[in-house]
């Protein structure tokens, strides 16, 4: 009997959570702070109230949303204080108009279920509120609907509020985004290149309605979870091509005090559209591309941009002009890096969807090794897909 029965109880355990022991300690600090925080300032609070609530027990669940689980949709400040709030409305109106105490507490959730789903803050912890409005005895219906602002509200914005301050400071986006980010950096209707081939947004809004279920994760980081299965995926077929094997090394370089004219005479004699900007110990500090030159250059007509370009370059013999004088006055600074040992296809979202043209390899210290650009990266792929066509597969002749 054993031996049936324990496989059958073991079907119904959860996969084990993919977190590390970091992630678990920083959710079990942050819920420690944050219910602390909560039941001490919302007594200091209160203490001038006989007979106040400071602390009600569905906070608690709230906390492990808030600090476990802080980019789930349920644990987003509107789903916390909407949800809380009209829980406790809900809830207090049904203890008081229904007398059996098990019938208000069942019409007190559903109707707060349904209230959540209309006004999107669904909040798992706020059915507890509702709950404890109509069983949560003398004090709790003495207060009547002063028990929504003391202790529901209070206890969710100060819950909240620790929430923002421990999430950002260890590292976790709070408030986190929950609509997938459709914009395009050409402002044109197209999508990002690598969704031309790949699923879209609009594809896994038709899945969702498909599945009908809610899911305790937001839009946007179950389209990332997607595409870095896609990324994966790829990496696993066409191979490790690193940076380092697809970068130029022979980098031509300038400083921040280079004069502008120097730079941009640079580039047009090598024909190259960016220089990296370094330091005297070669560590990338910015970059300067054409595209800063021109965003220097005022124009009203076209025709000008010859002679304006020329002006701007023209060596300044006023020492007080508040022009631009050398590079470091019109780089980009920061700039977006890679490591020689970074995978060359994780530069792809960067140059296709994000716009970026050149991307310098730098090594442990930030000292320039090479350049990645657009060329070179175009290169790179269409060699890995001939040779990925080339060899020949398990079972072909």
């Amino acid at each position: 009997m054993s031996s049936l029965l324990f496989p059958w109880m073991r079907a119904w355990l959860p996969a084990r959570a993919a977190v590390s022991g970091r992630e678990r300690l920083r959710a079990v600090v942050g819920a420690l702070l944050g219910i602390a925080a909560t039941g001490l300032l919302s007594a200091f609070v209160l203490q001038g109230s006989p007979g106040a609530i400071a602390l009600i027990a569905p906070m608690g669940a709230s906390a492990v949303l808030l600090f476990a689980v802080p980019a789930s949709p349920l644990a987003q400040p509107w789903s916390i204080l909407g949800g809380n709030i009209v829980s406790a409305v809900i809830g207090v109106g049904c203890a008081r108009l229904v007398e059996t105490p098990s019938l208000a507490a069942a019409l007190a959730i559903c109707l707060a279920i349904a209230a959540m789903f209309a006004l999107r803050c669904l909040h798992p912890p706020s059915g507890a509120v509702a709950l404890t409005a109509v069983l949560g005895g003398p004090a709790v219906h003495a207060a009547g609907y002063g028990f929504v602002l003391t202790p529901v509200a209070l206890n969710s914005l100060l819950l909240l509020g620790v929430a923002l301050l421990f999430n950002n400071a260890t590292g976790r986006r709070y408030p986190h985004a929950q609509q997938a980010d459709a914009s395009h950096v050409h402002r044109t209707t197209d999508g990002p290149p690598t969704e031309r081939l790949g699923f879209t947004p609009a594809d896994l809004q038709a899945a969702l309605k498909d599945y009908d279920q809610v899911l305790d994760i937001g839009i946007d980081d179950l389209e990332s979870l997607f595409h870095q299965t896609e990324m994966q995926a790829f990496r696993r077929r066409f191979g490790e091509a690193r940076c380092e094997d697809v970068m130029s090394k022979d980098v031509l370089t300038v400083e921040f005090a280079t004069e502008l004219d120097v730079a941009w005479n640079l580039m047009h004699q090598h024909a190259v559209q960016a220089l990296p900007v370094v330091n005297r110990a070669r560590q990338v500090i910015g970059i300067v591309t054409r595209s800063d030159f021109l965003a220097q250059v005022e124009l009203h007509d076209r025709r000008d941009i010859g002679r304006r370009l020329r002006a701007f370059l023209a060596r300044n013999t006023n020492s007080h002009s508040d022009r631009h004088e050398v590079v470091g006055q019109i780089m980009t600074a920061p700039v977006k890096t890679a490591f020689a040992s970074t995978p060359a296809v994780e530069l792809v979202p960067l140059m296709a969807d994000v716009g970026l043209h050149h991307i310098p390899v730098v090594d442990a210290q930030r000292k320039l090794v090479g350049m990645v650009t657009q060329t070179d990266l175009v290169g790179a792929l269409y060699e890995i897909c001939l040779s990925h066509l080339a060899t020949p597969r398990d079972g072909a002749m």
